[in-house]
């Protein structure tokens, strides 16, 4: 059986991930700092692994190999998803705020891949995909530290992905477009959502589960010569990056 480890499990995209992983007979562990919801997310998928971690912080990291070998000896696919959204204007932003932006969004998945790389290589390699964003491909206002974080992790991608290879190892990244989060939804105004409708494309947000289907094709035996490659799941929005949303009409 294949198995999967996803961190920032407990909600959103990578709770999605881990559910639609489940459903295609994966096992998965699911990775998340916040102990009370990692309990409720964890619930809903029979056969879940929990695992309460911060991926920012090493010996949490090392930790987590030892419980992921122990209990799954092997590990399949590996899911960075666990982030830190901290939107504000530059002049506003402490190093303090920066810092933690960059300690879970870029750190994590450096330590993790890095952690993990002997046993994703074990039994012919496994598959990393982690979750940058469409802020990290193009610059938006309010998103120094988060934009920024997400900029980086797609190079990362690159250099996993270029000197991983030679292990069997794939590594590919997702970025998001807008997504029709609980979160999102609870703080984008009217005016906000409607931007989105006209910038995007295909007018309208996209969903959790649309993102966990790119991210379960990349590590899927589907993708098995796909590495290297940022996937925007963003309904065209980086397509339609420049020029105003008056003129496609």
């Amino acid at each position: 059986m294949k198995t999967a480890l996803i961190t920032g499990a407990a909600r959103g995209i990578g709770l999605a991930t881990a559910k639609g992983l489940a459903g295609d007979g994966w096992r998965v562990a699911m990775l998340d700092r916040d102990s009370q919801a990692l309990t409720e997310a964890v619930a809903q998928i029979e056969g879940a692994v929990r695992i309460d971690a911060d991926v920012s912080v090493p010996e949490d990291v090392r930790r987590v190999v030892t419980e992921i070998t122990a209990g799954f000896g092997r590990l399949d696919g590996l899911v960075n998803n666990a982030g830190v959204a901290d939107f504000g204007p530059i002049r506003d932003t402490s190093f303090e705020r920066w810092r933690r932006v960059m300690e879970t969004n870029l750190d994590g998945p450096f330590l993790m891949t890095q952690a993990f790389t002997d046993l994703l290589a074990d039994n012919g390699g496994g598959a990393v995909v982690n979750i940058t964003s469409i802020s990290g491909l193009r610059a938006s206002t309010l998103r120094v530290a988060y934009g920024t974080s997400k900029a980086g992790l797609a190079q990362l991608t690159l250099q996993q992905a270029v000197e991983l290879g030679d292990l069997g190892i794939r590594v590919n990244a997702v970025a998001p477009g807008p997504v029709a989060t609980k979160l999102a939804m609870a703080v984008h105004s009217q005016d906000i959502i409607d931007a989105y409708h006209d910038a995007i494309p295909l007018n309208r947000y996209g969903t959790e589960d649309e993102i966990a289907a790119a991210v379960m094709f990349l590590l899927g035996d589907k993708a098995s010569f796909v590495t290297g490659q940022i996937l925007a799941a963003d309904g065209g929005f980086e397509a339609a990056g420049i020029g105003l949303p008056s003129l496609r009409g």
